[in-house]
């Protein structure tokens, strides 16, 4: 009978390997769905795998698999490495040696589990793993590279992160560097109709965007150097696109600037914001999302508005790492919890399997004795008599199906 043993997991991670060096082991992201089946086929061909999965993400390869490749179960990294990498520089396949961690057994359960709750993320709490772990089984499962040990893995594997994530805090306070803008934006409490202008089009205000559209905001315009950018961002509120030079001239008002580009100088400088603000006394946020900062920080000085930068989004935001990585140890609770129950179900899936053939078996016996060895003494029996029989078959063969699996899970239960 198959054990837990039997799961292996291969992985580069961020903890020891630079992300530029990660990318080397991707497999290659230009191949089609058809052409990455193949080559996970081939992979499993190779190293006598039963089950395959493969993860790839910025910071991480996983291949989380099934293999009994050898009469110990060992698994073996350097095979691994120099088969499936071997179009791979001496060089290159040396980092795959010196940083690859290997996970066998009860270890490749509990990684898996661990990775899935985040706790061995770049960003501990990212939610997004779990997101990309489901999809990507449910990917290597059309391709058919994954079966029922897999399957049973990824159940349980979801669930202990959905427990964690809602038992523990390690998903609180927010981390990245936007929302903690919009959660200190919305400190302040602003009306629905409050005026909202981005300085730049890039991905840092499309999240920007996302957020204000979450919380019911509309009255934006976008500013940026090429106008088309700047439209296709406001369409999505229904706001206004402009060029960056007509910035000093805008005299719609404002109560929230975002700024956000790759410009290495100030573009919003005091003048500029004098001019924009046209004696307004409110008070204004000015949110700089840039590095280097776009919004002169002395204007907060001059004028009466908060100011928030990027480096005090991220002072902010390693402070909410600190307090994620406290619940790590609640987290890892779960998870062994998890493991051993998972554990239990896996053998327990087993014996069911084993014994999946019994009640067929045990159907075709009963053909047989009817149909053969006592055909002539039941030809004689009355209706009465016959019924009487069938029902006492029928009850022999249901106990007869039931016992074996059931004293097999007791035995697992004592053992």
């Amino acid at each position: 009978m198959d054990t837990i043993y039997s799961y292996k997991i291969f992985t580069l991670t961020h903890k020891n390997t630079h992300l530029n060096d990660i990318g080397h082991f991707v497999l290659s992201e230009n191949d089609s769905d058809a052409a990455l089946k193949e080559r996970l086929l081939e992979i499993k061909e190779q190293m006598g795998m039963r089950e395959l999965m493969y993860l790839a993400t910025c910071n991480r390869i996983m291949f989380f698999f099934t293999s009994d490749d050898n009469a110990d179960g060992q698994f073996y990294p350097s095979k691994f490495i120099n088969s499936v990498y071997a179009q791979l520089s001496a060089d290159v396949l040396q980092i795959a040696h010196d940083n690859a961690l290997i996970f066998e057994g009860r270890e490749a359960i509990s990684h898996l589990f661990e990775v899935a709750a985040s706790m061995d993320s770049m960003v501990v709490g990212e939610r997004e793993i779990l997101r990309q772990l489901r999809d990507t089984y449910e990917k290597n499962n059309e391709m058919g590279h994954t079966g029922d040990a897999i399957r049973l893995a990824m159940r349980f594997c979801v669930e202990a992160a959905k427990k964690v994530y809602s038992s523990t805090k390690i998903g609180e306070k927010p981390v990245a560097e936007v929302s903690l803008s919009i959660q200190k934006m919305l400190e302040k409490q602003l009306s629905a109709d409050a005026r909202f202008l981005l300085i730049g089009a890039g991905q840092t205000n499309r999240l920007v965007i996302k957020f204000l559209q979450k919380h019911g905001y509309k009255n934006i315009a976008v500013f940026n150097r090429s106008l088309k950018p700047a439209e296709k961002l406001a369409s999505i509120l229904g706001g206004d696109a402009y060029t960056l030079d007509l910035l000093p001239s805008f005299d719609k008002g404002f109560d929230v600037i975002f700024a956000a580009t790759a410009s290495t100088e100030l573009i919003l400088t005091k003048e500029i914001y004098k001019s924009m603000n046209k004696g307004d006394g409110s008070k204004k946020l000015l949110i700089d999302l840039s590095i280097p900062a776009n919004i002169d920080s002395t204007i907060a000085e001059d004028f009466d508005a908060d100011y928030i930068s990027i480096e005090n989004l991220k002072k902010l935001a390693q402070e909410n790492i600190g307090f994620r990585e406290l619940e790590l140890g609640k987290a890892q609770e779960i998870v062994n919890e998890y493991v051993e129950t998972f554990d239990t179900a896996y053998k327990e899936r087993q014996i069911e399997i084993a014994m999946r053939d019994v009640p067929e078996q045990i159907k075709a016996i009963r053909a047989h004795a009817l149909n053969n060895v006592f055909k002539n003494e039941i030809s004689e029996l009355d209706e009465q008599q016959r019924e009487l029989f069938d029902r006492v078959l029928a009850y022999m063969e249901k106990r007869c199906i039931a016992i074996p699996i059931q004293v097999a899970k007791e035995k697992l239960a004592h053992s």
